[in-house]
């Protein structure tokens, strides 16, 4: 990815700091004719770090291609290295609520009229927590790669020598649903499997309370979710670290069959507020070409460009709505590569150096 010069981030001891902004007073106006863009958070996935170059770069692609943006690359802590493990290690709904007070303290976000937000993978299902539990400030537009909105059925491969991801994954083997594993370690916290369905909805975290798939529905999250103006899903095409990969899009996968969201009863039932959402145009399936979080510059500048920047810009381009599986996808995406869950630099694109990261 090429480096623009005017990056508006300066990461010092692990802190943002939005030097280009005197005074958070002066950054919006209450004018439809305001061209400043919104504000950009990003969550990255599992295995990385906040402030790793791929999410810097990943932040000066969105600010070149919208001028002035602010972006907030969230941090559950300020060492890098810290943040990293607390993507495998820790309990999602006190993050969740960590970042929730974080945004809403922030001198600068917590002055905006919205903000947009990019998760990569896991990243992804945390943001749309933080829309549904908090959504102060609110989120316009939510875009996620790859993430895994319908909870997974396996869990990932590690590298060799990582050995934080190899330990997760050794302890998730054992009993997913032990309140030990629930309350501490971070892919079981969206593990589901349509075989033990009645063991998720009863000991699952953070999941199945965010999809609103027990028997109370919490409308508050319906109604955040509504709110959105876009809510953009890209499923990468040929996913092998995602299991199953048409989580991504809100499928249901239960062994060879596949049942798409709009057949679903979390759709037809709007636990969620996403058929409500859907009717307005909001809810958009993308796909991505290649295998897991290998995004390329072309295919975020097309996102960037269609759902962030100013307030009263636009609301995006409509996309076709989509068939039932990725082969008989009708509309042409637009370009990309792969990608991780966490981009780091080679070449041109964005890719990962984290091999099977969520």
């Amino acid at each position: 990815m090429a480096i623009k010069n005017h990056l508006r981030l300066l990461f010092t001891a692990g802190s943002l700091l939005a030097t280009t902004f005197a005074s958070p007073v002066s950054r919006f106006e209450d004018d439809d004719d305001d061209d400043t863009p919104l504000p950009v958070v990003i969550w990255h996935g599992l295995g990385d770090a906040y402030n790793a170059d791929g999410m810097r770069q990943v932040a000066d692609l969105a600010e070149s291609v919208n001028p002035g943006t602010l972006v907030y690359p969230i941090r559950i802590e300020d060492a890098g290295n810290r943040d990293r493990y607390d993507s495998f290690v820790g309990n999602v709904t006190e993050q969740l609520a960590k970042v929730c007070a974080d945004i809403a303290a922030h001198p600068i976000l917590s002055t905006a009229p919205a903000i947009d937000a990019v998760g990569f993978s896991q990243g992804g299902q945390f943001l749309r927590g933080y829309v549904e539990r908090c959504n102060n400030p609110p989120v316009r537009s939510l875009i996620t790669f790859g993430s895994q909105h319908n909870g997974i059925t396996r869990f990932r491969d590690c590298e060799t020598n990582d050995w934080i991801c190899r330990f997760a994954m050794a302890v998730l083997g054992t009993n997913p649903w032990s309140p030990t594993v629930q309350g501490k370690l971070v892919p079981a916290q969206y593990f589901r499997d349509p075989e033990q369905y009645e063991k998720y909805l009863e000991h699952s975290n953070f999941l199945a309370d965010i999809n609103n798939e027990r028997s109370i529905k919490n409308e508050t999250y319906k109604k955040n979710i509504a709110k959105l103006e876009n809510f953009v899903m890209y499923m990468f095409d040929e996913d092998t670290t995602v299991v199953p990969k048409e989580t991504s899009w809100f499928e249901d996968v239960n062994g060879t069959e596949i049942t798409p969201l709009r057949a679903r009863k979390l759709y037809s039932e709007d636990w969620l507020g996403l058929r409500e959402l859907d009717r307005k145009g909001g809810l958009k399936f993308r796909t991505a070409p290649g295998d897991h979080m290998q995004l390329s510059d072309e295919l975020l500048t097309e996102a960037f460009g269609d759902f962030f920047g100013p307030l009263n810009r636009h609301k995006g381009r409509s996309d076709p709505r989509p068939a039932s599986h990725v082969g008989d996808e009708e509309s042409n995406m637009g370009s990309g590569g792969r990608s991780e869950g966490r981009p780091a630099s080679r070449g041109g694109d964005v890719e990962s150096d984290m091999g099977n990261d969520l």
